[in-house]
């Protein structure tokens, strides 16, 4: 069990934060006054005081907040959490979404430490519940309980708001019927090979996500990369959820020979590629679904026999 050591919060962004004695955490938005709150999945930002300490041991006079953390705490191993893992405050949760950021200009604190320690230990959360949360509050820490997933479409006119994104959701519906799961990521990239390989590396070895479910561009046209670009990035191919998503395509459509969809893993993350339309995309989820997550267990080591 750890507490709260520091709150802070800013009314713009790219400002300095202002220390404050409490906030207020407002349901699935963030803290009301602070100006990263919203409907996205930064809601609330984390770094440890453990973290900041190690910028002091180099010599840099820096303190709780210089960070822009909104809740700087102690004795919460923050490093080690999993999105979906979940921090109790007041009977609050914050839900862990984001593991670490990419800095993409050099702040003060890393011209004069030589580094900064909120890209790689910092973590961000969403808000579920409201309340007040006080400095020196305990925090609870509850390990995920579930799957954390991540749903990429990938559509040239839907990355740049032409087309509205109903596959998505409806890949997002059929895995929360089936799955128990701790959190989702959805995003929408255009038809992009290079594109897709960063961003599967980054949700496999930066975030962690258990399941990444692509949707979109398995076909045969020069646009449709999603199998490509996941055979760039595969450990292992699992070509049985293949087999089985296109043979029940077969029984609806013989087009369904053109798919070149993928699946395979890289570490611990799963990797499915299913097709852009609704219809499509469920009926192959449908087909392997109570199989992901039995396959996810044995992929992080599970010793459970596959024999039922």
């Amino acid at each position: 069990m750890g507490k709260v050591q520091s709150l802070n919060i800013s009314e713009k962004k790219g400002v300095q934060k202002t220390p404050v004695e409490s906030i207020e955490l407002v349901n699935d938005f963030g803290i009301k006054d602070d100006a990263h709150a919203g409907k996205w999945h930064r809601q609330v930002s984390l770094l440890a005081l453990e973290s900041i300490g190690k910028i002091t041991e180099k010599g840099l006079d820096v303190k709780s907040g210089d960070f822009a953390e909104n809740i700087t705490t102690e004795g919460i191993d923050l490093i080690s959490m999993n999105i979906g893992d979940k921090l109790n405050i007041n009977g609050v949760d914050l839900v862990i979404s984001q593991l670490g950021k990419t800095c993409h200009t050099r702040c003060a604190i890393f011209y004069a430490a030589g580094d900064c320690v909120m890209p790689r230990e910092g973590v961000f959360a969403v808000v579920d519940g409201n309340g007040q949360v006080k400095v020196g509050d305990e925090i609870v820490f509850t390990k995920k309980d579930g799957f954390s997933v991540a749903v990429i479409t990938l559509s040239d006119k839907g990355s740049i708001g032409e087309r509205v994104d109903e596959t998505g959701p409806a890949v997002v519906e059929v895995i929360k019927n089936n799955i128990k799961t701790s959190f989702f990521r959805t995003e929408i990239l255009a038809d992009d090979r290079q594109e897709l390989i960063n961003t599967l590396k980054y949700y496999a070895d930066v975030q962690k996500i258990d399941l990444i479910v692509t949707n979109g561009s398995t076909g045969v046209s020069p646009r449709d990369i999603a199998p490509d670009a996941t055979l760039d990035v595969i450990d292992k191919r699992i070509p049985g959820f293949e087999e089985a998503m296109r043979a029940e395509s077969l029984k609806k459509t013989d087009r369904a020979m053109i798919s070149r969809a993928v699946v395979g893993s890289r570490k611990n993350t799963l990797i499915v590629n299913v097709p852009g339309s609704p219809k499509g995309a469920v009926e192959n989820l449908q087909v392997i679904v109570k199989t992901i997550p039995h396959c996810i267990e044995k992929l992080q080591g599970s010793k459970e026999d596959c024999a039922r």
